[in-house]
């Protein structure tokens, strides 16, 4: 089960954060299939044709919101 379904990175979560989750197609048909959060912060994986690789990774200084995953 994935924990984190979403996170929003940055103070004003309404008009200037931006939103991440799993399931969403960025970056030219890539989707987002995972959100780990880790010692050094939070990374997000996207996957296109069953290939995963790291996108984007933000560190523990930065504002985010975490939304978790409540299906269980």
């Amino acid at each position: 089960m994935k924990l984190i379904r979403k996170i929003s990175i940055g103070q004003d979560y309404k008009n200037e954060a931006m939103h991440y989750s799993v399931g969403q197609e960025v970056y030219g048909g890539h989707i987002i299939c995972d959100i780990f959060e880790k010692e050094d912060g939070y990374h997000i994986y996207i996957e296109k044709d069953n290939n995963q690789i790291p996108w984007k990774h933000f560190n523990t200084n930065m504002a985010v919101s975490v939304e978790y995953n409540l299906d269980y």
